[in-house]
């Protein structure tokens, strides 16, 4: 069948869209997108970075459950609009406690708190009243069953029966959480922290690609476009930065501009722009002699108008191509930067960064909480392997 009056893009797509192992990786890549975007919406613990840390279900097995208290703390909290919560989260108003069981002694409450060995038993005794608000050095009173509860500034927070204290934290206080990956080291949910890395991975690999196609198509096009003394120096600096290994000039430059999240990605995208500028500049040699080119030099067109115009816009097809690449390569080195400590820094979720909290635990029963995450690494780079792989047999025009 033919192909008559297909566009080059159309033609590509189905080129692409025919190879299923390609299609496979895009598909991933497309729902890591959505989870990253989504974020804190679809994280059971929305808190900023998933920090909520309770250390008395540390290390806890997927898919546990227990209930816990919420008590109030004692701070104020701003609130936030529905956009700064689903991409940052907020800070938690409260602190959580697992219990296994409470019981009611007049205007406090008494539980009796989780823990994993049998004979470890002890119990503790919580006002209601500081449960449920920010009471934080006021004045408090308790009196024929009335309860009388003053702030700081002498304003009055809750004056009413204990029954209703009582009520409301039963319906508003004692609540059931389930852990489906289970809790790392210091008892945050491994399933948030696994969704919010997706973001960070995803991030770092764009900002980097981006800065690595800025540097590589201007400095590879004037290279290839007036060549002479422009395109020797270019290719010594090309030349000199490609003879470095790139790991190790990541982490030169990460520890020269310091360690962080912006760091990084200006650290990966600074070491990715050879290979795009060598590219472009074999492209630009050959394209500069085209006939177009030569018309367009006739007609009086400025030299930057023709790269970047007319010479630069037909070099994509390969750019496109090692972009796919590189996007999987920046998530590696983030990873490993990461795990070295001199990447994301915590409590900022980060693949590498829980790699390396917990890949002391593979050698006893908890080796999950090291191989989780890099299942994601893995999953990640060979999602964008797989489709650089299926881009660079949809664009080859040789078929």
């Amino acid at each position: 069948m033919g192909r008559t009056g297909i566009s080059p893009f159309r033609l590509a797509w189905n080129r692409f869209r025919d190879n299923p192992v390609s299609m496979a990786g895009l598909i991933i890549i497309v729902l890591a997108i959505l989870i990253s975007v989504a974020g804190y919406m679809i994280t059971p613990d929305k808190t900023t970075h998933a920090n909520t840390q309770v250390l008395e279900v540390a290390l806890e097995k997927p898919g546990f459950s227990n209930e816990f208290l919420k008590i109030r703390m004692n701070r104020r909290n701003d609130s936030t609009g529905f956009f700064k919560r689903a991409f940052t989260g907020r800070d938690s108003e409260y602190r959580y406690l697992p219990i296994q069981s409470y019981n009611f002694i007049e205007d406090k409450i008494e539980v009796q708190e989780y823990s994993k060995y049998e004979d470890d038993v002890f119990y503790s005794e919580h006002y209601l009243i500081d449960v449920c608000y920010p009471v934080d050095m006021g004045t408090y009173t308790f009196k024929n069953g009335v309860c009388r509860a003053y702030g700081v500034n002498g304003r009055v927070l809750y004056e009413g029966s204990v029954e209703e204290l009582r009520n409301r934290i039963e319906n508003e206080c004692l609540v059931s959480k389930k852990f489906l990956l289970g809790t790392d080291r210091f008892g945050r949910d491994m399933l948030s922290r696994l969704i919010l890395g997706t973001r960070i991975s995803l991030t770092v690999g764009f900002i980097a690609v981006m800065i690595s196609l800025l540097l590589g198509l201007v400095l590879g096009g004037l290279a290839g476009y007036f060549r002479g003394w422009t395109d020797k120096v270019i290719m010594w600096l090309v030349n000199v930065v490609w003879s470095v290994p790139t790991l190790l000039m990541v982490i030169s430059i990460t520890l020269v501009l310091g360690r962080g999240y912006w760091q990084v990605f200006i650290a990966v995208g600074l070491t990715m722009w050879v290979e795009v500028a060598r590219v472009v500049r074999g492209q630009v040699l050959s394209l500069r002699e085209k006939e177009y080119v030569e018309a367009a030099r006739v007609l009086g067109m400025r030299s930057g108008r023709i790269l970047f115009r007319h010479i630069i816009p037909n070099t994509l097809s390969p750019v496109v191509i090692i972009s796919a690449a590189n996007f999987a390569t920046a998530i590696l080195l983030e990873a490993g930067l990461s795990f070295l400590g001199i990447g994301v820094q915590p409590p900022v979720p980060s693949w590498g960064g829980m790699i390396k909290e917990h890949y002391g635990y593979i050698i006893v029963n908890q080796g999950y909480l090291a191989i989780v995450p890099g299942l994601a690494v893995m999953l990640m780079v060979l999602a964008f392997t797989l489709v650089g792989n299926g881009l660079r047999d949809a664009l080859d025009t040789r078929s």
